[in-house]
This record gives C-alpha cells, sequence and structure tokens, in this order.
C-alpha cells in the first residue's frame, strides 16, 4: 500500500502529466514557439510533476526504478531556476515523447500500489 503522502504526490504527479498532454493535444512545436500562455502552462505542469516526484518516499522510488525519478525533479529544477534560458525543443520532446509513457507509469504504481 502507497503512503498517504505518496498516494497524494502520485495523483499530483498523474494530473500535472495529463494536463501538460491536454493542454498539447492537437498543438504543434511550432505553435509553442509563438504562444508564450501555452509554454506557460506547460512549464508549470512540469514543475508541478516535478516538485511531486521530489517529494515521493525513498520507498516508492526504490520500488519503482522505471519511473526517471531523478530526471523529472532535474527537469523541475532547470525550468524554475533557468526560466529564462527555456529549451524549447526539450519541453516538446518531454511532453511529445516521455509524458505518455510516464503517464502510463504512473497510473500502473497507483493501480498496483492500491491507491484508487
Amino acid at each position: 500500500m502507497l503512503l498517504d503522502s505518496d498516494r497524494n504526490r502520485i495523483r499530483h504527479m498523474i494530473e500535472a502529466v495529463g494536463q501538460a498532454l491536454e493542454y498539447a493535444g492537437d498543438r504543434t512545436r511550432a505553435d509553442l514557439e509563438k504562444d508564450i500562455p501555452f509554454q506557460h502552462l506547460l512549464v508549470r505542469n512540469l514543475e508541478i510533476l516535478g516538485e511531486a516526484a521530489s517529494r515521493v518516499s525513498p520507498e516508492l522510488r526504490a520500488a519503482h526504478p522505471e519511473i526517471p525519478w531523478a530526471r523529472i525533479t532535474s527537469m523541475r529544477n532547470r525550468l524554475v531556476h533557468a526560466y529564462f534560458d527555456l529549451d524549447l525543443d526539450t519541453l516538446w520532446s518531454t511532453v511529445q515523447h516521455a509524458l505518455p509513457t510516464l503517464l502510463a507509469q504512473l497510473k500502473a504504481v497507483e493501480r498496483d500500489q492500491g491507491a484508487t
């Protein structure tokens, strides 16, 4: 069973990933380039994702090494502390390629750990 705090963190991560994917929807990389509010929506959700990931217990992290915990928190730190040096290609690639896989992994953790 998940700790209550881990259950909440996984839920926050799922919500942040889901919202980023929903915002991206059928939008394009070109949309990201010209739409500053769209950039902010994606960045904010990745910040939430990283903050929640940083607070997941060491036990849950160890139990799920398939989730790139360190990469998630590192991206959050980069977004927060180097916000004027945003790499839109990395942001877009993360949303398009990494987040769908991560969402499935997080939902599996939630399901497998009885966090429904």
